[in-house]
């Protein structure tokens, strides 16, 4: 970073403007649940609740209860989940994160709206129709996550004409560093270099601005600093989006021995799977991942239907990956699916989420902010 600094952008997105153009990502199951939201909207960023197994923190919560139950109990946790994330963020903006690959994807998207989430953030798929789940509920902007320029165009050329509407925002999140599932097909597009961020962030602000579309473009996958930050407002980006640097915070709704993996986890520890929705997705190596690679996971039964397309359910390989993440929530590094960024690596200590975004900010000239309405 120079020694000069730089003004933050002001991120708008629909009716919703953070303080700070920070969002914090969406990270399953319970990893980013209702107190680190809060934290991080009171704080000045977006909090962003991942809608997917949140009862996995009930008491009652068993997942040998059967589909059905564990989906109205996950709507009913998710829907008062987003209402003690608002009261603790004094005012600020709660973004929940809804999974397209989930099998009560709609319902999810339907329950945060009627819960009063101020924005539903959506990839592991396209989410083209969004705006139909979403009717109804005008204040409650609409942001999907891309990876590409053609993902982007596929979706604005669906929204106007079904829908006659536009995001409020686009996620570019590259596959080549993000942590989780990857808007992927494969490992080989995983790492296509034509997917990083340096690639796709300008050319989307400059298609967007070509078609005369004023929507703002939030960058993410591996920022880890002000530096990162800086680089991407460069690029035209309104915002950035952390997901793994925020997974480590005292607020954060993981176990403490989630967090000690982040802790513990070197740069040749991140690998890149296969989930069993299909897709890729980047992990810690954990004794659940090496007994993945060396082919030697126990038979195990689809236990939750969490997924629409699930190797588990349908083919009976791979691992239940409803029982993986929350194991990981739980802190159980035998059994655990413990996602994570390429820059995992990085995390020595656990901060404060107000300590963190006051590092971020440390560069650069603090906005005279807007009041949006």
């Amino acid at each position: 970073m120079t020694d000069k600094k730089i003004e933050l952008p002001l991120l708008t997105i629909g009716k919703h403007q953070p303080k700070y153009p920070i969002i914090q990502g969406g990270m399953g199951i319970m990893v980013s649940g209702p107190r680190l939201a809060g934290a991080v909207a009171a704080a000045g960023g977006g909090g962003t609740i991942a809608s997917v197994g949140v009862s996995a923190a009930s008491p009652e919560f068993n997942l040998s209860a059967g589909a059905k139950v564990i989906d109205e109990n996950n709507h009913k946790v998710l829907a008062r989940y987003i209402k003690e994330a608002k009261e603790a963020s004094n005012g600020g903006v709660i973004a929940v994160n809804c999974m397209c690959a989930l099998s009560d994807y709609e319902q999810l998207v339907r329950t945060s709206c009627e819960a009063g989430a101020d924005i539903i953030i959506s990839g592991a798929g396209l989410p083209l129709k969004l705006p139909q789940l979403a009717e109804g509920h005008p204040d409650t902007a609409l942001v999907p996550i891309v990876s590409s320029v053609k993902a982007a165009n596929l979706i604005l050329n669906r929204w106007l004409k079904h829908y006659n509407r536009l995001p409020d925002a686009f996620v570019v999140e590259t596959p080549n560093t993000a942590g989780g599932h990857l808007g992927a097909r494969d490992e080989e597009q995983a790492l296509d270099g034509n997917l990083s961020l340096k690639e796709v962030v300008p050319a989307l602000v400059k298609y967007l601005k070509e078609l005369g579309h004023n929507i703002p473009v939030i960058s993410a996958g591996g920022i880890w600093d002000g530096k990162d930050m800086r680089e991407a407002f460069e690029m035209g980006a309104r915002g950035v989006q952390m997901g793994t640097r925020f997974a480590a915070t005292e607020e954060g709704d993981a176990s403490d021995r989630f967090k000690q993996a982040y802790i513990e986890a070197e740069e040749k520890d991140v690998v890149l799977i296969k989930s069993p929705c299909g897709l890729p997705g980047r992990a810690i190596m954990s004794p659940l991942i090496e007994r993945y690679f060396a082919g030697a996971l126990e038979k195990v039964s689809c236990r939750a239907a969490c997924l629409s397309h699930c190797i588990c359910r349908l083919q009976h390989e791979s691992f239940c990956i409803a029982d993986a993440l929350v194991c990981a929530y739980k802190g159980d590094w035998e059994n655990g699916l413990f996602f994570c960024g390429s820059n995992v690596s990085q995390v020595k200590s656990i901060v404060k989420v107000k300590e963190l975004i006051k590092e971020l900010l440390k560069d650069f000239k603090l906005p005279e902010l807007e009041t949006a309405h």
